[in-house]
């Protein structure tokens, strides 16, 4: 029989200890749906109430990793996509594919194949833009409402009527616009913003797998085309928001001014939170992970 000395004992019992108290690895499932004759991937984790997670531009499923790590271990079920166009999913041809109503079939599609009738709905980005979007179209589909960087429409519109800020920070969108623009992207040049070596490496391989030019395609087909007096117009009356709308924004985000921001109260008829971040940019969920994640967990959790 083997002995064992009262130090090895000991170090048995703390290595036992560690490994109990240990977190779990993450347990990350992937599943496909159909929306119409789009095939839509998603990947999922934990148990409990749902939350669809929508990315933007230039990103992927893989941006929620860690809000989904944190969420899943507080008791929620995460579902994280891809966005028609990027990396596993379907990449439909054309602009029209891109219409703001195939991008909210798809985020019910989800909802529907996890067995739920609503979800908590949290966006980045073009995921934002849709996540307010199908708050307005499908109410019922929406419980909770997380955005983080772009505005609700009618402060967009406000911004780019009367901005220059906004104006001269949207040029950008103006040149998505434009035929051909998808010409000039790289994978490598997509994932520039990725900090992490690894995580970059898996970005560049999810871009070589997306269509450049369904990404362009969301611009074409659902961002404003008009600045300054072409951009104000007749206002567009939006339905009233009426579940609870977290906002988290980093006030070096050079695409979308903080300004738009304002007066988002006056279109929701529940309690509205914003969070203003002034040390992040505009990829928020990374440059505050830590305070982003901490945020979205206890606002979520204080309205279980």
């Amino acid at each position: 029989m083997r002995k064992i000395t009262f130090a090895g004992a000991i170090a048995v019992a703390m290595t036992l200890a560690l490994t109990a108290n240990a977190a779990p690895a993450a347990k990350f499932e992937d599943h496909y749906v159909q929306n119409g004759a789009v095939k839509i991937h998603y990947v999922t984790e934990g148990r409990g109430p749902l939350v669809v997670l929508v990315h933007g531009f230039p990103d992927y499923w893989a941006t929620w990793k860690p809000l989904m790590a944190t969420l899943s271990a507080a008791g929620y079920r995460t579902a994280a996509l891809d966005m028609r166009g990027y990396n596993l999913s379907d990449k439909p041809q054309g602009e029209a594919a891109y219409a703001m109503p195939n991008l909210i079939g798809d985020i019910a599609a989800v909802v529907k194949a996890e067995g739920q009738t609503n979800t908590i709905l949290i966006g980045h980005d073009w995921g934002a833009a849709i996540s307010w979007q199908t708050v307005f179209a499908r109410p019922d589909l929406v419980n909770k409402l997380v955005i983080m960087a772009v505005p609700h429409p009618a402060g967009m519109a406000r911004e780019l009527a009367t901005n220059k800020a906004q104006q001269e920070g949207s040029n950008y969108a103006r040149n998505f616009q434009k035929p051909g623009s998808e010409k000039n992207l790289t994978a490598e040049g997509l994932a520039g913003w990725v900090k992490d070596p690894t995580e970059k490496a898996a970005y560049v391989e999810a871009f070589e797998r997306s269509d450049f030019g369904a990404m362009m395609n969301y611009y074409r087909a659902n961002y404003p085309k008009g600045v300054g007096e072409t951009a104000s117009g007749p206002e567009v009356p939006f339905p009233l928001v009426k579940v609870p709308v977290l906002v988290i924004h980093g006030m070096k985000d050079t695409a979308l001014n903080a300004a738009g921001h304002n007066g988002t109260w006056d279109h929701v008829a529940a309690d509205t939170t914003i969070l203003m971040i002034p040390t992040a940019g505009h990829f928020v969920q990374h440059d505050a992970q830590d305070l982003v994640d901490r945020t979205v967990k206890d606002w979520l959790d204080a309205r279980r």
